[in-house]
């Protein structure tokens, strides 16, 4: 039986979150999805998604962060800062906003 699951498992497709991010509408409701969610965690996975999406390069140049630090701030189980977070966002065109 676990054999069987094995294969079943090799045979299943990798999904990469990031190859799915094609439009800025489709960025920016997924963004504003995981920001609803509140979990802080996903939120850095979830940007790490989109600039990989956009190119992780271009979007360290221009948010004025490192390559490398990007990559660190951006993986799953970090907890970026406020600072960080909002660069990322303005190097991506979007913003952050507040609705009652």
């Amino acid at each position: 039986m676990r054999a069987l699951n094995k294969e079943k498992m090799k045979s299943l497709i990798d999904f990469d979150m990031a190859e799915s991010l094609r439009t800025d509408k489709e960025i920016a409701e997924y963004l504003n999805q995981v920001i609803e969610d509140g979990d802080d965690a996903e939120l850095a996975r979830a940007l790490g998604y989109v600039a990989r999406a956009r190119g992780m390069t271009e979007i360290a140049k221009s948010s004025g962060i490192g390559r490398e630090a990007l990559y660190k701030a951006l993986r799953s189980n970090a907890k970026p800062r406020f600072d960080t977070v909002n660069k990322v966002i303005h190097a991506l065109g979007m913003k952050i906003s507040v609705h009652a």
